[in-house]
This record gives structure tokens, sequence and C-alpha cells, in this order.
């Protein structure tokens, strides 16, 4: 028999780490457990859905030989999570099962053998290696990821594009209607590297991401990307297909344009939004001279209206968005206030950072 000490929160947060990449319902059985390897007084961690691996280590109390072991992710979760906080565990495998204690309560779980859990293989050499502080990487995500787009067929949107080129790095999002770039200088310069993160990892990378200056480790291979941080390493596939040409969609030249405070400009949308139609969540935006009037109506022939005070002296423009769009991207910024620039009633918005050329956000019209 082999067993294991340690405290509760020492498992509990190694294990929620991993297992934000466990389906429910998996194909494979075994893709339902987390492998946990014991070896020289640290256990460490592993689960995976075949397209992203999520492994991590926490020191233990190591009593007889090394052991290795599957056993199911969600139970042993669930497990933990009902247990006190300062609870003192030790882990016991034999057979085929896993007896785990604490105090006096007692769980006894089925394993499956670590030999048959399948682990993602490394492409090998990485092309490119960019390091910046956790917190850069987790704004970076934020400011783009709302616009991925959810299960389109055109499945190279439902992810994230990166691009590393010279000394950029460039993070992509769109979902066929709105566009988000977002850009961060590095230390270094690149060749150029383009990938395309899939949803998943970009969901749970954001997750895991702290608000801390401790380094992300950012590898990039040739069909795969590696992420290393906190103890914490993420390697995931990479989608196959081409991203659009983002620079395209972008525009330049707009002649209207004003800038608005962002939390008024949030605020004033969402009580707009509140009365906006449920399906089509149409808003009117009506500029005039030092004017935006906001609108919103629905089926019940129910009607918002929010006029705020702008420095516009361009010619009127009566345009509709989703409002959805503009709600998204206002929650995600964290500057005092934002830019926003037109074309005419069919051309879509762009929405800049004052004084910052390192984010664009291009969203298209829409008839209300």
């Amino acid at each position: 028999m082999n067993n294991l000490q340690l405290t509760r929160d020492a498992l509990l947060r190694p294990l929620q780490a991993v297992t934000g990449v466990v389906e429910r319902r998996q194909t494979l059985p075994i893709l339902s457990n987390v492998l946990m390897e014991a070896k020289a007084g640290s256990l460490r961690l592993l689960a995976t859905d075949l397209e992203i691996q999520i492994a991590t280590e926490v020191g233990a109390e190591s009593l007889e030989e090394d052991f290795a072991v599957t056993v199911s992710a969600k139970k042993l979760l669930d497990i933990l999570k009902a247990l006190p906080e300062e609870a003192k565990l030790t882990l016991s495998h034999s057979d085929s099962r896993v007896l785990l204690k604490a105090g006096k309560s007692r769980f006894n779980l089925q394993t499956l053998p670590a030999v048959d859990f399948p682990r993602l293989q490394d492409s090998g050499q990485a092309t490119a290696e960019v390091s910046m502080p956790e917190r850069d990487l987790r704004r970076l995500l934020s400011m783009t990821q709302f616009a991925m787009a959810q299960q389109d067929i055109r499945y190279y949107l439902n992810g994230l594009l990166l691009v590393v080129e010279s000394n950029l790095l460039s993070l992509v999002a769109t979902d066929g209607h709105r566009l988000a770039l977002v850009s961060r200088d590095l230390a270094e310069s690149y060749v150029k590297n383009e990938l395309i993160l899939p949803r998943k990892a970009v969901m749970e990378l954001s997750r895991l991401l702290s608000e801390s200056d401790n380094p992300v480790l950012i590898s990039l291979l040739s069909n795969q990307v590696r992420f290393e941080f906190a103890g914490i390493n993420l390697f995931t596939k990479v989608v196959d297909g081409k991203f659009p040409d983002y620079g395209r969609v972008i525009p330049s030249g707009y002649a209207r344009q004003f800038d608005i405070d962002r939390l008024t400009l949030l605020q004033s949308l969402q009580r707009a939004a509140v009365l906006s139609n449920e399906k089509f969540r149409g808003v009117r935006w009506v500029m005039s001279s030092g004017s935006l009037r906001i609108a919103c109506t629905n089926t019940e022939q129910e009607e918002a209206e929010e006029e705020l005070e702008i420095d516009y002296q361009g010619d009127p423009l009566d345009i509709g968005f989703n409002i959805t769009y503009l709600l998204d991207v206002l929650a995600a910024s964290d500057t005092p206030s934002v830019t926003c620039s037109f074309g005419d009633v069919n051309s879509s918005m762009l929405i800049t950072l004052p004084g910052r050329s390192d984010f664009k956000y291009v969203v298209m019209p829409m008839r209300i």
C-alpha cells in the first residue's frame, strides 16, 4: 500500500486548476479522471480532453514508494469541497482503489490504470518563446475573448488569433459581426508566428491567470502552444484554419468621432438594454451637434431613451447596433473614456482608447 499525506487545501487548489478541462460526458471513461503521480515528496496532477492538457504539482509527504493512478476528477473535487478547510488528508492506493481518509471520514474511490491515461505529446522545438506578467496576459485576453464566436460552423472563428511579429504580440477575435484587437510591445523581436487558440483554452487561461506580476512563459510550437505560470503547465493544440484578414476590417480616416466617459456610456446602455428587443438586441444612436441620443424599443412597444452631451460637431447620423456588442467592450475596457469613430450609416463603428494605439474594436451596424 502507498500512503500520501497532505492538507485539504493543498490538494483542492491544484485539483481545481486542472479539472476545468475535464468534460462531464466523455467518450473515453478515463478522460473523466485526473492522473495523480506521487514521487519524491511531490504530487503531480494532470487532466486532459485530448485537445488541452493542464498539469500542476503540490508538495506532499510520501510515506512509501512512488505511485501513479487515475481517479474521477469530479468525485474527488466534490469530496474535497465538502471537507473542512483545515482537514488533514491521507491518500492510500492499493490495487484498483484509492482510499481517502480525513479525520473519521473515509472515501473509497475506483481507479483506472495510469498507463492508459492519454497525454498530449510535445511537438518539438519552440519557434518562439515570449514572457510577460500574468496580469498583462489576463488583460489582453479579457479585452478580446468576448468577441470570439460560439459554435460557429466557421470553426476558426471559435478561437482567438495569437500573432507574434517583430516586437509586438497581438490577440484578435471576431464572430463576423464585430472584431477586437489588442497589442502589447515585447522586449525582443521575433519572426512572424500566427496561430489560433481554441476557445476552451482561452477560457481556461482566463480562469487560471492571476493579477500578479509573476511571469507567464508562452512557447509557440508547430501546432501547439504551451503556457507555464505559477506552477501550472497548460498545453493546447491550435485550431487548424485560416483566420480572416483582420487588417482589412479595421477602418481608418473616419471624420465623425467623439470621446465619451466610458462608465457614463456603459450605464446609459445598461439602462436602455432593459427595454431592448430580446431577440435582436438593437439600439439606435442618433448623433447631432453636441448630443448623443440612445434609444431601444421592444415588441411590447416599450421604449427607453437616454440623451448624453458629447463634444461632436460632425454631420447628423442615425445608426443602429447590437447593444450587447457595445456593452461587452465597455465592460472589458479599463480606461476612463473611449473614442467612437464613424463613417456613414452603412459603415462599422470603430472604438479606440484615447491617446493609445494598442486596442481597436470594430462593430458592424444593424438595421433597426
